[in-house]
């Protein structure tokens, strides 16, 4: 596409997975993203690519990790108790080295929780809620463009790095509509040219070789070799991985950390706090691990607070605790059960918070 189309945040997040290179998908209807199964039912076949619904998220990851094994590029989406169950799954593609890009449009929780957009899964996404020693990239787009540019590259990054890639959206940005750019669609290798493309997979068929894809190691030795392995890869990703946006940062006053949807409105609230007087900085992380602990580091020695912005009771604060490293005060302004604060309610609080010291 050459000019810009108005889509809502699902549909356009389907197509831009489409559109960097993503042929076979996987998935169960979930609130609020069902609308992503349904637009690749009837686009994928399209592209040449498969669709399949599994009959629970326990099924499509599996289904997405045998797939995937054999060379397909897979994409698989849900929201957050349908990401839950399939962290066990995760775990053994992290294992066996097979790459995936899926998306979650969370909502608020705990439990079933509600439709209503939220951040509390930033603990199952950044630390990874299967077994064992893994990690997973995720991101944090901040609207449907940068969700769309994000999923374009996702599938490259996945192949790059053979492990899973995560983009953690919310229930606010899949349902809504914005004026979006799409991309040209990416190269995608054929069957015949997988042998070539992706030597690791398996291949079904006796050329001369035979792949293993597998994350069964019984000797401890061998499974200790193969953890360290995987993360040398991790070592590399957190350099190359790392991304983040800052504003203002210079002379702050009170700095925000915020992602996703809520940095959004964050930035109102720092322009609203201008016309007190009051200079206020962000940084918006983008990507959540590797998290952005040198963003910090631009913080001005005069700031008096950093706060920590989250639609969660406070999952984020800890990194942003642990990137301070005590330099300055940390505070928290959250909102959960799936209420998003107006940027007046913000800088109300952060008022409130200045004023201590």
């Amino acid at each position: 596409m050459t000019e810009k189309v108005l889509m809502k945040g699902n549909e356009a997040f389907a197509e831009a997975a489409i559109r960097g290179g993503s042929r076979y998908y996987f998935g169960y209807p979930i609130t609020p993203q069902s609308e992503i199964p349904e637009y690749m039912s009837k686009e994928l076949p399209k592209w040449g690519g498969a669709f399949l619904q599994a009959e629970s998220e326990l099924a499509a990851i599996n289904m997405a990790y045998g797939a995937a094994a054999a060379g397909g590029n897979v994409f698989i989406s849900s929201s957050s108790p349908g990401i839950a169950l399939m962290q066990e799954g995760l775990s053994f593609m992290c294992s066996a080295q097979v790459p995936c890009v899926i998306l979650n449009v969370s909502r608020c929780g705990p439990g079933v929780g509600g439709i209503q957009p939220g951040q509390c899964d930033y603990y199952q996404a950044t630390r990874g809620g299967g077994n064992g020693d893994y990690r997973i990239p995720v991101f944090a787009p901040d609207s449907i463009q940068s969700s769309i540019d994000i999923l374009y590259e996702a599938t490259d990054l996945a192949q790059k790095y053979r492990n899973p890639i995560m983009i953690l959206a919310d229930g606010m940005m899949g349902q809504m509509m914005e004026p979006v750019l799409m991309p040209e669609p990416k190269y995608v290798p054929t069957l015949e040219e997988l042998p070539t493309a992706r030597p690791w997979a398996v291949t079904g068929t006796a050329k001369g070789y035979r792949n293993v894809v597998k994350s069964l190691f019984m000797k401890p030795d061998e499974l200790e070799v193969n953890v360290e392995k995987i993360f040398e890869k991790y070592d590399e990703a957190a350099k190359d991985l790392v991304r983040y946006e800052t504003y203002n940062l210079e002379d702050a006053e009170v700095v925000f950390v915020a992602f996703g949807t809520l940095s959004r409105i964050t930035r109102e609230a720092m322009e609203i706090l201008e016309t007190k007087g009051i200079k206020a900085g962000l940084i918006r992380p983008i990507s959540l691990w590797p998290f952005p602990a040198e963003a910090f580091e631009q913080i001005n020695p005069k700031t008096k607070v950093v706060i920590s912005n989250e639609l969660s009771m406070g999952q984020m604060i800890d990194d942003v605790e642990r990137c301070v490293k005590g330099r300055y005060p940390v505070r928290l302004i959250h909102r959960t059960g799936g209420i998003v604060p107006t940027s007046l309610e913000i800088v109300e609080k952060t008022m409130k918070i200045l004023g201590e010291y």
